[in-house]
């Protein structure tokens, strides 16, 4: 049979995943940040989240025995940072202070949060999975902050104002118009345009 697909050896092609700073400390412990791009959702009642750290990363450690982290989403002012952030280790760096990036407190939580970036999700370590190259980190989001500039008055995020980036194989993207919202191709006409017109 005919197919216009290459077979390739099997990869991580998963493509494209959103790229962020997740911070994290110990007491007395300068805090840190690491850039992740394997992070996503896996629950939502209740609330969770994955990450995926190499072990010899320095933040696996501090993850690893405070039993938290901070996944903190970057907009595009906070780009040349979060870059910084994947090449350069804690062990050798005050990532906070080089990027010029502020610690904020995050209640409940010895990791701060980004003050910088537009929205936040703090996260309760639950399991750790060993997969091999990567630990696996389940995290409870036990807490969240937005920007209040991206919400509007009917309480909606408005994530266009955040400039979101994400992650396509070692390059940055920004994220382009909406294109629909979840069930769009089954709504009523009425219902399709005033939603449409809510899209930014």
């Amino acid at each position: 049979m005919a197919t216009d697909f290459v077979s390739l050896t099997p990869g991580t092609l998963l493509a494209p995943v959103p790229a962020v700073m997740v911070s994290c400390a110990l007491p007395g412990v300068k805090p840190n940040i690491i850039t992740l791009a394997w992070v996503g959702t896996v629950c939502s009642d209740p609330p969770m989240c994955s990450i995926s750290v190499r072990k010899e990363r320095y933040s696996h450690h501090i993850i690893q025995e405070s039993g938290e982290f901070v996944i903190n989403l970057v907009g595009q002012p906070q780009l040349r940072a979060m870059d910084f952030c994947g090449v350069k280790s804690g062990r050798d760096v005050d990532k906070f202070a080089a990027c010029g990036l502020t610690p904020v407190a995050v209640p409940g939580f010895i990791a701060p949060a980004v003050q910088e970036c537009p929205i936040y999700l703090a996260c309760r370590v639950t399991a750790v999975q060993e997969l091999g190259s990567h630990d696996l980190f389940l995290g409870r989001i036990e807490h969240m902050g937005v920007k209040q500039e991206l919400m509007d008055e009917a309480g909606r995020i408005h994530y266009s104002k955040a400039q979101l980036v994400a992650y396509n194989h070692g390059n940055y993207y920004e994220l382009g118009k909406a294109l629909g919202f979840f069930g769009y191709s089954v709504a009523a006409p009425d219902v399709l345009e005033r939603r449409m017109k809510q899209l930014d």
